[in-house]
């Protein structure tokens, strides 16, 4: 028996302005090629299938044609709802798709048993079960108390997710049992959990409620397909735990991981082997550091290598002294290259030592446009859409001083006058 398990595929992402359509629907081809190749019985995806609670119309095209196409590999298709995605948005569907050999969990329902599915194979032989559990909305498990620390709303948050997984663990057995051989149990998840390795694109879940789901707590299945994090990695050094990881690089600090898939195959009931399908690179991108000279060095190297696409660019400088001129600097560096800068910022270095330079000032030794400055030098606004609210906010700023002052001298003159 075999499954493949992805996640996190994010589909109407919008990155720095430019859509991720064409690298989706080569992912998703890709995908079904993989599928036919190894004879999958089960395609999970653990949540996170859209980037946001409303994605446009052409992510949702191919999220329903992936799901038409599947039915040609009678591999069934399990998705489960991630915390980007809307309940609603993937629950409104749910009842056609099933009879696509789909089975969606958009969220938390209100019989464990319902989690539990009994998966059969393309002679329509039970081959796997399911613990099928999405990402887990605090509010749809616990009720908050009044007078409860923070540290009591997690302890009881994880409880109860733990024993959620026991229930549907303890369910999986019971249907496991029935059988005339034993099948293999795995479960989902889309959260994170302790020792988890993230990247900048990854938003924190449970904020307030729970940091990380610890890994000794889930129920002894034979396989766990966890979702959420985009790096592929194992969990606690074991084998059966596991995060697939992005199907492409959302942000640019994910570049130096291989995005892959897992082909995970089992032994009758046991699991058997665990394989990483690369995915290849759909879009080219890269990510160059340093000064100005050692980042036209660099371009300079990416462009010898050849590609036979634009590159999207990741560029952070790191200079000794601010430039005031540093867009047009770039923009004289990359104008003639087969580039294209998305993302442009100072080494985050640079703007701590700023900030550390301020710590001993105090506001007697300002002046109010002085605060304001050192306040706008903690934000980064390097790129050229924050370069143009940078702006807006300072022409604000400088209206509001102006009629302050106007409203302080006009005070100050009726007193004279008073006198």
């Amino acid at each position: 028996m075999r499954i493949i398990h992805t996640s996190d595929w994010h589909l109407g992402q919008n990155f720095y302005g430019k859509s991720r359509a064409v690298e989706h629907k080569a992912f998703l081809q890709w995908l079904l090629a993989q599928i036919s190749q190894h004879q999958v019985d089960a395609l999970i995806v653990a949540g996170d299938i859209f980037d946001t609670g409303t994605p446009p119309s052409y992510a949702r095209s191919l999220y329903n044609q992936f799901i038409v196409d599947i039915q040609a590999t009678n591999c069934k298709l399990i998705v489960l709802g991630g915390n980007h995605d809307s309940v609603a948005t993937l629950g409104e569907s749910k009842q056609l798709l099933a009879c696509l050999n789909a089975t969606v969990i958009p969220g938390a329902l209100d019989n464990a048993a319902e989690h539990v599915l009994l998966v059969a194979d393309s002679h329509d032989h039970p081959c796997a079960i399911v613990c099928a559990l999405p990402y887990l909305r605090p509010r749809d498990i616990v009720l908050s108390e009044s007078g409860e620390s923070s540290e009591d709303k997690q302890r009881k948050l994880a409880n109860e997710i733990a024993d959620l997984y026991q229930r549907c663990f303890a369910h999986a057995q019971a249907i496991n049992n029935q059988q005339t051989t034993p099948l293999p149990i795995i479960a989902t998840g889309h959260l994170t959990t302790v020792g988890a390795s993230t990247s900048e694109s990854v938003r924190d879940i449970y904020i307030g409620s729970l940091d990380a789901f610890n890994a000794n707590l889930f129920p002894a299945a034979d396989y766990i397909a966890l979702g959420h994090i985009h790096r592929p990695q194992k969990i606690a050094k074991t084998e059966h735990i596991r995060y697939s990881g992005s199907p492409i690089s959302l942000s640019f600090d994910e570049l130096n991981s291989q995005k892959s898939v897992y082909l995970v195959e089992f032994d009758k009931a046991k699991l058997a082997e665990v394989s990483a399908l690369e995915v290849p690179k759909f879009q080219a991108m890269a990510s160059v550091k340093g000064s100005l000279a050692e980042i036209a060095s660099q371009l300079e190297t990416l462009v010898e290598q050849g590609c036979d696409q634009v590159t999207w660019l990741s560029i952070e400088v790191a200079e000794q002294d601010f430039l005031t001129d540093l867009q047009s600097r770039i923009a004289e560096l990359t104008d003639a290259l087969p580039v294209e800068v998305l993302q442009l910022k100072r080494a985050r270095s640079q703007r701590q030592q700023q900030i550390q330079q301020m710590d001993n000032e105090t506001l007697t030794e300002l002046s109010v446009t002085e605060v304001f400055e050192r306040r706008l030098a903690q934000e980064d606004f390097s790129e050229p859409e924050q370069q143009q609210r940078l702006e807006r906010v300072k022409q604000q700023f400088d209206i509001i001083l102006d009629e302050m002052n106007e409203q302080l001298n006009g005070t100050a003159q009726h007193v004279e006058e008073a006198k």
